[in-house]
C-alpha cells in the first residue's frame, strides 16, 4: 500500500469538523471536485469507506472517525517536523561545542553564556576549558566548533581567525602592600609574581613585558586559573598579572589594582571551522559572542560573523 496523503488526511479532517464537502472546499481554498477526488483516493488506499454522503450533512463511517482520528496525530507530528527543521536551519537548534581559554574569567564567562542561552535558546553550548593550541588543534580536527584563543595564533588551514577583545593587563596586589601608581618590571620583578604556566600564551604575554624592562623573573606560584590566582593575591603570597575584564566590587577586596607601565593588553580571537555548507546555529553562536568584542582601546566593537 502507498503512504498516506496528508493533504488528503486534512481534506477528511476539514469534512468532519465543517460537516459538508462544500464548506472543507472553501476553508481548504480547494474546488469541489478536488475534495471529491481527494476522498475517493484516500477511501481507495485505505480499501473502505470513510464518509457516508447525505444530501445536506457528510457523516463519518466508524472507519472514517479512526482515519480522522490518527490522521489528526500525524498531521500534528508533520507540522512538528517542519518547525523542528525551520528552527534547526534557523540556527536556532542544534549543538555547538565551544572551546574557551582558561584566561577567560569567570566573570566574564557567566555573561557570555547568559547571552548564548537568551539569544540562541534551542542551540546547546557544550563548553570546554582548553589550552589555546589544544583548541586550535580541535578545530583542524573537526571535533571543536568554535575556540577562543589567545593570540597571536599561527596560521591553520581551515580555520578562519577573528580579533574578538583586547583586554588590558593590570596588576592585582594584596592590599596590605604599599602599591605603586603604575607597575614597572622592575618593581614586581622584586617581588613574588604568581602567574600562569611557561606553557601558555598568558605567561608569555607577561614574560615579553617583562623582556621590554630588562627583566627575566621566574614565577613565585604557577596557576592556570584566574580566581585561584586572585584568592593567593588576597592572602597576600604576591602579585598576578591578568585581564581587567568585568571585576565586581566584591571582588576587589583584599587586593588593589593598578595599570601597568609599559601598558600590556590582552589579545583574543574567535576561531572557527571554514564550512562549505554554513551551520546557521554556529554563526548565530558567533553573533552572540559578538556582542562581547572590544578593540585596542577597549571599547565595545562589532565583529564580521560570515
Amino acid at each position: 500500500m502507498r503512504n498516506l496523503n496528508l493533504d488528503q488526511l486534512q481534506t477528511l479532517i476539514a469534512i468532519a469538523d465543517l460537516g459538508t464537502f462544500a464548506a472543507a472546499a472553501q476553508a481548504l481554498h480547494l474546488a469541489p471536485p478536488t475534495v471529491s477526488l481527494h476522498v475517493s483516493e484516500l477511501e481507495q488506499r485505505l480499501g473502505t469507506a470513510l464518509v457516508v454522503r447525505g444530501r445536506r450533512q457528510a457523516g463519518l463511517t466508524p472507519a472514517g472517525s479512526e482515519a480522522v482520528r490518527g490522521g489528526r496525530l500525524l498531521l500534528a507530528a508533520a507540522d512538528g517536523l517542519a518547525e523542528q527543521v525551520r528552527r534547526r536551519a534557523a540556527g536556532r537548534e542544534g549543538m555547538v561545542r565551544l572551546g574557551t581559554s582558561a584566561g577567560v574569567s569567570p566573570q566574564l564567562l557567566p555573561r557570555v553564556l547568559e547571552v548564548l542561552a537568551r539569544q540562541c535558546p534551542g542551540v546547546d553550548v557544550k563548553l570546554e576549558v582548553l589550552s589555546s593550541v589544544e583548541a586550535m588543534s580541535r578545530l583542524q580536527a573537526g571535533t571543536l566548533d568554535i575556540g577562543i584563543v589567545a593570540m597571536p595564533q599561527a596560521a591553520a588551514g581551515g580555520v578562519h581567525l577573528t580579533p574578538w577583545r583586547h583586554d588590558p593587563m593590570v596588576a592585582f596586589i594584596p592590599s596590605q602592600w604599599d602599591a605603586p601608581e603604575r607597575v614597572t618590571p622592575e618593581w614586581l620583578a622584586a617581588r613574588n609574581w604568581l602567574s600562569f604556566s611557561p606553557s601558555t600564551q598568558m605567561y608569555r604575554l607577561v614574560a615579553a613585558w617583562f623582556g621590554q624592562g630588562g627583566q627575566n623573573p621566574r614565577p613565585h606560584i604557577e596557576i592556570n586559573y584566574p580566581p585561584a590566582l586572585k584568592s593567593l593575591v588576597v592572602a597576600g603570597h604576591g602579585v598576578a598579572l591578568l585581564p581587567f575584564e568585568y571585576p565586581d566590587e566584591h571582588e576587589l577586596t583584599g587586593m588593589v589594582v593598578r595599570h601597568l607601565s609599559p601598558p600590556l593588553a590582552r589579545p583574543m580571537s574567535l576561531a572557527h571551522r571554514v564550512q562549505a555548507l554554513p551551520n546557521a546555529a554556529v554563526s548565530n553562536v558567533l553573533q552572540a559572542l559578538g556582542a562581547f568584542a572590544s578593540d585596542e582601546q577597549g571599547r565595545p566593537c562589532e565583529i564580521p560573523v560570515g
